[in-house]
């Protein structure tokens, strides 16, 4: 019985070798491209920049094929931005999506102001306070904010589904 067939992608006997060996490098770059590319936008604080928001996560995730973090990273963005809105700055937010490694998605968004965003338990009759409690519990914990100069990052990762 033969062994496996060794390829000699350098000096290809057919066709068919240079073929797939162009396919080959076509899925590596598709693939590197799909994980290592995050997405970006720079967004007014206004209440409809979350539908921008959610639109740029929806998308980044269906490139990276990841469609089950959707749902999540769609109320997460829209709770990040809705806190950025509520600051009172004038210039912009920046909302961005990336892989922070294979299994982490981090979602974060900076914005102008240095109030630092505080978890709190909200009560039973509250309509409000209940936004980074949500985080917290869809991130399992996996939250945070950095300061700068200038203003915070607050970021929010997901974890990737195994398999």
């Amino acid at each position: 019985m033969a062994g496996p067939r060794t390829v000699n992608w350098e000096k290809p006997d057919s066709g068919l070798t240079c073929h797939l060996r162009e396919r080959f490098v076509s899925a590596i770059a598709q693939a590197s491209s799909r994980v290592l590319v995050p997405a970006t936008a720079v967004l007014p604080y206004r209440p409809e920049s979350a539908a921008r928001a959610r639109r740029l996560v929806r998308g980044k995730l269906v490139d990276w094929e990841l469609e089950g973090l959707i749902d999540d990273a769609q109320l997460i963005v829209s709770e990040l931005v809705g806190n950025a809105v509520r600051t009172g700055c004038l210039t912009h937010m920046t909302v961005r999506i990336r892989r922070v490694t294979a299994g982490i998605v981090r979602i974060s968004v900076r914005d102008g102001s240095r109030t630092m965003p505080v978890l709190i338990a909200a009560g039973v009759d509250e309509e409000c306070h209940r936004g980074l409690a949500l985080i917290h519990r869809l991130t399992r914990g996996q939250w945070g904010v950095t300061a700068d100069e200038f203003g915070k990052t607050v970021h929010a990762d997901l974890r990737v589904p195994a398999g």
